[in-house]
């Protein structure tokens, strides 16, 4: 049996990269392997998606979340503690579990992880794009800072003995590393169901945060719901911008038409209730959303942003692309589909059968194929 131990910041968000392993994790329980989940944000909550009864989990209690939204000085004040408590502990759990492989889901591990030498193969995969660091869009020093992370995280990627991107486009920006390879996510749903497309409902899904960009969004609807009456948007998330986007549905007169929708381990029954998915993030890495929406045959809107989109969304055949920071763009798009129900339902056939490229045994191949060479190496 080989042994896997996955480090995340916590499984206790309803986000991407939280189901995404809890797919994968559960997917190599079922297939044998022995899986350890440690965390170091847990904070006593349960996994927002069920895990196998056969995974471990381990939180660390670092609570490096404690220091989101403070201060520069604050985080200057505290990250060296407790990156050095996370090493400790982390280490010390390593070298109990003796896992064969440990992975790196590119938290606040990846930049000490390849120092303890306990034996495992380190793989690092990567849920957003190179840029990611600069998307943030920040200012001051904080713009410092990231500018020097992205240039670490040049060096970083390197250390590991493999390193996974979602898509080639992202192994582009990263050059000719002797350790990267490209593993897309699976298809969340194994699914028959399809939506019907014929409920006046447009959905967003993700968290209230700056990448998602749902200002945006909320921009784009603002433009064309006077010619789309009895239309609706949900965006299911939440987040630290819920109060900004609300107060913008506010003002912008848009109450009844725009409503922000708590997230529900139901999701499959918001796919097949809605006809359109519009994505508006500054950036991701390969959006497990539009994943999702393809398989339940859904129709795509979304910016071309970096990365995953481009790679998804076939323009004009599966949905459409807006050039980045189109809002005008993106509205014009959505209308199309929204208006025009033949094309709505073709896109939809069309998605449906593009999502069977992501099916989940093809890409946990890859995966387990990795594991092995990795062992074996």
């Amino acid at each position: 049996m080989m042994k896997l131990l996955y480090c995340i910041a916590g499984t206790c968000h309803s986000g991407g990269m939280e189901r995404v392993l809890a797919n994968k994790a559960n997917y190599l329980a079922r297939h044998g392997y022995e899986v350890v989940i440690v965390t170091t944000d847990q904070r006593g909550l349960p996994p927002f998606f069920p895990l196998d009864g056969q995974i471990r989990c381990i939180d660390l209690g670092i609570n490096y979340e404690e220091n989101n939204g403070k201060s520069f000085a604050n985080k200057l004040l505290h990250y060296p503690l407790k990156q050095y408590r996370h090493k400790k502990r982390l280490a010390a759990i390593l070298k109990r579990e003796k896992p064969d492989i440990t992975v790196s889901m590119f938290c606040n591990d990846a930049g000490f992880i390849t120092r303890i030498n306990d034996g495992s193969k380190k793989v690092l995969e990567i849920h957003f794009s190179k840029f990611k660091r600069l998307q943030y869009n920040r200012k001051g020093l904080w713009r410092l800072a990231d500018l020097w992370r992205s240039k670490q995280d040049e060096k970083t990627v390197r250390r590991f003995d493999k390193f996974v991107v979602l898509t080639e486009e992202d192994k582009g920006y990263w050059g000719n590393l002797p350790n990267i390879t490209v593993i897309p996510n699976a298809n969340t749903f194994a699914t028959s169901q399809a939506a019907a497309l014929e409920n006046k409902k447009v959905i967003a899904i993700g968290r209230y945060t700056y990448q998602k960009g749902f200002e945006r969004l909320i921009e784009a609807w603002n433009i064309l719901s006077p010619g789309f009456p009895g239309w609706k948007l949900n965006i299911i998330g939440n987040g630290e911008e819920r109060d900004k986007l609300q107060d913008l549905i506010h003002a912008y007169h848009l109450d009844g038409q725009v409503t922000l929708v708590s997230p529900t381990k139901s999701i499959d029954k918001v796919y097949l209730d809605a006809s359109l998915l519009a994505m508006s993030s500054r950036y991701e890495g390969l959006p497990m959303v539009l994943l999702e929406a393809q398989a339940f045959g859904l129709p795509i809107v979304s910016f071309a942003c970096k990365c995953g989109p481009k790679d998804i969304v076939t323009d004009g055949e599966t949905g459409f692309l807006a050039a980045e920071d189109d809002i005008k763009g993106l509205a014009q798009q959505m209308a199309k589909v929204m208006e025009n129900t033949q094309l709505r339902k073709q896109m939809g056939r069309k998605a449906k059968e593009a999502s069977r490229r992501y099916a989940e045994d093809a890409v946990m191949a890859k995966w387990m194929g990795l594991f092995d060479s990795l062992k074996k190496s």
